[in-house]
């Protein structure tokens, strides 16, 4: 394991009789989002990727696991780690702006988003797209974007809220609110005052 405050990056990994896992990121990436994710599902690839892109992080994700049963473990278990990774990278949120919302399209779909570095972890999660499977190799259950996300903001304290709008295709639906987060959390964790006073009342999140 790890981290540099100033730098505002960490690295962990994290090994169980279902996956083994291996995450790196940093919140500041100068080149716009570098991302690497190789999990054995390739939607699940591309997802992380619109997250490490549209989020400005560079992001590592190194991942095997149980596919042969089933690909929950994977994806439950790589939002468990992100989420400590985050954490641990932003540090104690000196300064930040904290709170952050957009609403994103991608063709016919309209995703809602809106995040709080709250300390607080809560998942508000209102999408039902179409109960058809993602096409791959293996193909991707789009219920699995909801473990996902709750295993993601369960370890990284944060309370977030994604609503479906309007959307018909199950791809647009989920990379749409892959990419609202990503953009949320772009806007949450940017430095609004460098050494400034942690955003809350109580003095700590």
């Amino acid at each position: 394991m790890t981290a540099s405050s100033a730098a505002r990056r960490a690295s962990r990994s994290r090994t169980t009789k279902e996956t083994s896992i291996e995450i790196s990121l940093d919140l500041d990436a100068s080149e716009g989002g570098v991302v690497e994710a190789g999990t054995g599902l390739p939607f699940f690839d591309h997802m992380l990727s619109q997250l490490g892109r549209h989020g400005g992080f560079d992001l590592s994700v190194k991942a095997t696991g149980d596919l042969e049963i089933d690909s929950h473990h994977t994806v439950e278990d790589t939002g468990i780690l992100l989420g400590e990774v985050f954490a641990e990278a932003l540090g104690n949120k000196a300064g930040v702006r904290r709170f952050a919302s957009n609403r994103v399209p991608l063709d016919e779909a309209l995703i809602d988003v809106a995040l709080d570095l709250s300390g607080r972890p809560f998942l508000v999660y209102e999408i039902e797209p179409p109960g058809v499977k993602i096409l791959g190799d293996p193909p991707f259950d789009p219920q699995l974007a909801e473990e996902f996300w709750r295993a993601f903001v369960t370890s990284a304290a944060i309370t977030l809220h994604v609503e479906l709008v309007r959307g018909k295709n199950t791809h647009h639906i989920i990379e749409a609110s892959f990419k609202g987060v990503a953009r949320s959390l772009r806007d949450a964790v940017r430095v609004e005052v460098e050494g400034g006073a942690v955003p809350s009342t109580k003095g700590t999140l």
